[in-house]
């Protein structure tokens, strides 16, 4: 289900961010952007993940992000 959807970054600060969310075959890409400072995140889900959990997993992968927390949150090879 390709389309943009606009979400908080948390309760204690309001801001706003867009998820792009494209349907590759069996899976999803997506990709949420803090609109105020820029930042970015990507990641790929199974194309059968529930909308609500794909969310929550770009809000979270985003605030760590914001953090500036650039490890990798698991094992794997960043590219």
């Amino acid at each position: 289900m390709p389309g943009a959807h606009v979400a908080a970054v948390s309760a204690d600060a309001p801001e706003e961010v867009i998820f792009e969310i494209t349907r590759i075959g069996d899976v999803q890409r997506v990709a949420a952007v803090h609109i105020a400072t820029g930042t970015e995140v990507v990641f790929q889900t199974p194309a059968t993940a529930a909308l609500v959990d794909v969310r929550a997993l770009g809000m979270q992968l985003l605030e760590r992000k914001l953090a500036g927390d650039d490890r990798p949150a698991g094992p794997g090879i960043v590219v």
